[in-house]
């Protein structure tokens, strides 16, 4: 009699403990693990519609090293009288960073001249690995302007700037895109979540700047 393959044992004795349950499990030296960002390229596959709204968030007081090794205080860096706008991205990321940090790359490139009139800002989300020196480097991939600043820090922190623009999701795979923009301080934010266009980040920042 032979005997069947030792995986096929441990697929049936799992089947057996937990019918019904479906995990994304490599069994098998010889079998390819589960995508972790599928759910991503299910998502840029077929987007959903942008979701535009407001809410009042409040930057927290809080200390973060920006990609040229300043420590700054996080707060205090968004409001030096510009127009904001801000994302959160990670630099190993090959999904959705790449997308929303091309899209900020190309309203800075239309502004031209007067992208230093708007304050651009990108935290990292996986601060453990994105150093000052790997956003830098990741700055200069998209040709990021002196008005395109970057910043990661000490967990807890970082932590905390997430969870005030309501985009933390526990852990970096989960993130999903959005773009804020607040007009000028004390103002409302404008939150715009999928994966929006220049030509929607362009309407903002002149729909919102005319309305002052």
């Amino acid at each position: 009699m032979i005997a069947p393959h030792p995986s096929l044992v441990r697929r049936v004795a799992w089947a057996a403990l937990a019918p019904g349950l479906l995990l994304s499990v490599a069994w098998g030296a010889d079998e390819t693990p589960a995508d972790p960002h599928a759910h991503h390229h299910q998502m840029m596959q077929a987007p959903p519609p942008v979701a535009r709204r407001t809410a009042s968030y409040v930057a927290p007081d809080v200390t973060l090293v920006r990609s040229d090794g300043a420590r700054v205080n996080f707060a205090h860096e968004l409001d030096d009288g510009r127009p904001v706008l801000l994302d959160f991205i990670y630099t190993t990321c090959t999904t959705v960073c790449p997308v929303m940090s091309q899209t900020f790359a190309e309203v800075q490139k239309r502004l031209g001249p007067e992208a230093a009139r708007v304050k651009m800002v990108s935290v990292s989300i996986d601060p453990e690995q994105d150093t000052p020196a790997r956003l830098a480097q990741y700055a200069r991939r998209y040709e990021a302007g002196p008005q395109w600043s970057f910043y990661t820090g000490a967990i807890d922190a970082d932590v905390r700037v997430q969870r005030a623009f309501d985009v933390y999701r526990g852990e970096k795979m989960n993130h999903t895109p959005a773009t804020l923009y607040r007009p000028a301080p004390g103002q409302p934010w404008v939150r715009l979540d999928g994966f929006v266009t220049p030509d929607a980040v362009l309407v903002e920042l002149r729909t919102q700047t005319a309305d002052r």
